[in-house]
């Protein structure tokens, strides 16, 4: 009788197999990636932007009262030809019971009122009606402020491609269009996250023409989009990897993107607030206050109101929920 050898392969090695393929798969991605957006530019300023998230979903802008705001009217501007975007008026929550069923002629005499105006500017992602800028808003509203607000090109239903001088020559835009309205009476800007690089971007700009607007408030800022990209929590698997910088920082350059409020606060001459909370993880709380330090160095800010306020990680409000702090009302009146 002849006896044949089988071969039996082991459940083990079977499994280290595997295990070996896609290891070396994740490796194969993992290496390929800087070399894509080093390639592919584009990647990384859409990264930057995140304009195509659009949270929450299915929302429907023509209509802020679906929430909560039925004191807001959407309507439409045109800061150069072809490029419509999209804005919200909420008026002071005084003047609620007297919006209801108005239309934008009403809403645009409502800033001959004495109430002070904020005109805020969004970060990336989402929209302007994204839940915790809706909740910012109704806290101004309540606080006596008229709250404009808007999405720049690219963002939510309004048209055009993202950058960094477009969001700034939008925003300069609405900030003149409503001067134009208001007058002699408060007008000031809040930015929050990105928004905050927008933000100085434009503060910067007003001031250096002698037309600063009443205060600034920079809510979860940061010093300059290189090193918020290295801090970033998406950036935690590369930072350390040779060469980085050139793969992704100089890849944010080559896009003309810097929001470089470090530098832009060497020019702003106004009352500047900056709020931070220390368990911030999408811009860490030492950017803000960086930032702060540096601005407290400022030629142009001597003589003005400079304050930095920061929240404990006890109060878990994160990156997007300052908002919640019962001491908002108190800061605010304090700083203006």
């Amino acid at each position: 009788i002849r006896s044949s050898n089988l071969s039996v392969t082991s459940p083990t090695y079977g499994l280290m197999g595997r295990l070996k393929r896609i290891l070396l798969w994740v490796l194969g991605v993992y290496i390929t990636i800087p070399f894509i957006v080093k390639l592919c530019p584009s990647i990384q300023a859409k990264l930057v932007f995140l304009n195509f998230v659009r949270l929450p979903y299915f929302i429907d802008l023509k209509r802020p009262q679906d929430h909560g705001l039925n004191h807001t009217f959407n309507f439409y501007l045109q800061p150069e030809t072809g490029v419509n975007i999209g804005v919200w008026h909420t008026v002071p929550d005084q003047m609620w019971k007297e919006a209801q069923g108005k239309d934008r002629e009403w809403y645009d005499s409502t800033f001959k009122s004495p109430y002070p105006v904020m005109l805020y500017l969004h970060g990336n992602a989402g929209t302007r009606g994204g839940d915790h800028r809706v909740q910012l808003y109704k806290v101004l509203s309540l606080l006596g402020y008229h709250v404009v607000t808007f999405d720049y090109r690219g963002w939510g239903d309004s048209d055009g491609s993202p950058s960094e001088r477009g969001m700034t020559s939008d925003a300069l835009f609405l900030y003149q269009w409503v001067k134009e309205r208001v007058g002699s009476k408060p007008l000031n800007v809040w930015g929050h996250s990105l928004g905050t690089g927008v933000a100085t971007n434009l503060v910067r700009h007003l001031c250096d023409r002698g037309t600063p607007p009443n205060s600034l408030v920079l809510e979860s800022p940061f010093t300059n989009i290189r090193e918020e990209a290295k801090s970033h929590p998406f950036s935690m698997v590369y930072r350390y990897l040779p060469g980085f910088e050139w793969f992704f920082l100089d890849t944010i350059s080559a896009n003309d993107i810097r929001f470089a409020s470090d530098e832009n606060v060497d020019h702003i001459s106004c009352p500047l607030l900056i709020l931070h909370a220390e368990d911030d993880s999408v811009v860490p709380f030492n950017l803000g206050k960086k930032l702060y330090n540096i601005a407290s160095q400022s030629k142009s800010l001597s003589g003005h109101k400079l304050q930095f306020i920061p929240f404990p990680v006890s109060l878990a409000y994160k990156h997007k929920f300052i908002y919640r702090s019962p001491e908002l009302p108190h800061i605010l009146r304090y700083s203006s």
